[in-house]
């Protein structure tokens, strides 16, 4: 993976706090917790709607 800057910090705490004592994270969970960290259901819904409304 290449996670940069804050997100690298962000996801060395995560990792801390999901797997502890090295457990492998599994792809859905780091998936979930990115996605919750960096793209929010609000955005997510509002990017949805222009989807949509393209033409």
């Amino acid at each position: 993976y290449v996670l940069r800057e804050e997100a690298n910090f962000w996801w060395k705490n995560a990792r801390m706090r999901l797997g502890p004592g090295g457990m492998a994270i599994p792809w859905d969970m780091f998936k979930r917790e990115f996605l919750v960290k960096y793209f929010p259901v609000d955005v997510k819904n509002k990017k949805v709607v222009e989807f949509m409304e393209l033409k």
